[in-house]
């Protein structure tokens, strides 16, 4: 964990924002956003391709392939985004939950336990920094999210209008 800046911060240090942003950065999952955009689409790729062992058999069990490989195809993929869109969902809303942390001018944090919760008004000098982490670490991360729901929605909308020309 880093370190505050700020000696007085009542704060624990597993629940002070930068902390926490600093651990989601480096988690499993949540450090996928942060790679170039072949290597984050590549994982996204990964989860959709693992989510056709549920997605696969269910289509074909409704549309067996060698009678519709078409609507097997398209019900498949359809499937497979469901994985995916929760997939992209927690990360969304991860990423938004420590970007409204460091945004924030207090922190909300708890003592010893859910009944003995404080605030914390953060320091001017704390507060541009963690803004300045969201403008330039988070809000690109976010937009890449929004960005690949777009296209998600995009592709779900070519595979419905695909599925009524068959």
């Amino acid at each position: 964990m880093i370190r505050s800046s700020v000696s007085n911060c009542p704060v624990p240090k597993d629940q002070q924002p930068l902390n926490e942003y600093e651990e989601l950065k480096t988690s499993w999952l949540f450090r996928d956003c942060t790679l170039n955009w072949r290597q984050y689409i590549t994982k996204m790729l990964w989860i959709w391709g693992l989510s056709w062992l549920v997605a696969g058999p269910v289509a074909a069990a409704s549309f067996p392939i060698h009678k519709n490989i078409a609507h097997f195809i398209l019900c498949g993929a359809a499937g497979a985004s469901v994985g995916l869109v929760l997939t992209l969902v927690r990360l969304y809303l991860g990423w938004q939950y420590v970007r409204d942390r460091l945004y924030s001018m207090t922190v909300f944090y708890e003592e010893s336990g859910w009944y003995d919760g404080q605030t914390w008004t953060k320091p001017q000098e704390v507060l541009t920094r963690d803004r300045l982490i969201v403008a330039y670490d988070i809000k690109p991360i976010i937009r890449r999210l929004q960005f690949t729901f777009a296209g998600l929605a995009g592709l779900l909308l070519t595979g419905t209008i695909v599925w009524h020309l068959f």
